[in-house]
């Protein structure tokens, strides 16, 4: 780990501390974290930064538990079991606190390129390729009038609708990791025509991941097609 990195981990772990601290005193946040309290408010105020040991404790363990636990208390479920992630998916800073806990509660290693489907899947890729420092791509249910090479995949959905996502061809290149996200994982079909794309473009996949996974069909299916980590930070 450079400098650099070591920083930014210490900066995130401190994101951490404060977001946790809103709705707990220091003494229930030292219960909570092993730290003692008096460090934990030289954290939070800014004083001084955790080492990076400890950085990585409260982002890798802490970091993941509290934030999926913020994330189910944002989301909401129906009746028929469709869920609205507006509350998360429409919030950058929880997005951009989420990125760094992902990336190092999940062993993806450092993608090229982070792939979504556009549309609600962007927010939470744009994260990731900003924390990464990578491009973000996504791909889409039309064609670019301006774009002349596409990557096409296409599916036939069970309930009988054809799906078909193009990427510009130009988007991804033979040889790059790439790193599927979405904000909800359901059936998989739709991470399987991403996986379809990076293969196609003669790329390496890093991981899947989702920030919810709609039960456990989607995140297994997306795991019969690549040997590298699949992920979702809960489940509903």
């Amino acid at each position: 780990m450079n400098r650099a990195e070591k920083a930014a981990l210490q900066l995130r772990a401190v994101d951490v501390l404060r977001m946790l601290k809103q709705t707990r005193t220091y003494d229930e946040l030292a219960a909570r974290t092993d730290l003692p309290a008096g460090d934990l408010n030289r954290y939070v105020n800014g004083h001084v930064l955790p080492s990076a040991d400890r950085a990585r404790a409260v982002v890798e363990d802490i970091g993941r538990e509290a934030l999926a636990a913020e994330l189910d208390a944002r989301i909401r479920v129906d009746a028929e079991g469709y869920v609205d992630n507006t509350g998360v998916v429409f919030d950058q800073p929880f997005l951009d606190l989420v990125a760094p806990v992902v990336a190092e509660a999940f062993d993806f290693g450092r993608p090229d390129v982070v792939l979504t489907a556009a549309t609600d899947g962007i927010t939470v890729a744009s994260s990731l390729a900003g924390y990464y420092g990578v491009r973000c791509a996504y791909a889409k249910k039309h064609k670019e009038t301006a774009v002349e090479e596409f990557i096409e995949a296409r599916a036939r959905l069970e309930s009988g609708i054809e799906l078909t996502y193009y990427l510009p061809a130009s988007a991804i290149r033979p040889g790059e990791s790439v790193l599927v996200v979405d904000d909800l994982i359901r059936s998989g079909e739709t991470q399987e025509l991403l996986l379809d794309i990076v293969g196609t473009a003669d790329a390496e996949v890093a991981g899947v991941f989702a920030l919810i996974a709609a039960g456990a069909d989607g995140i297994d299916r997306a795991a019969e097609r690549t040997r590298a980590p699949v992920g979702a930070l809960t489940t509903v």
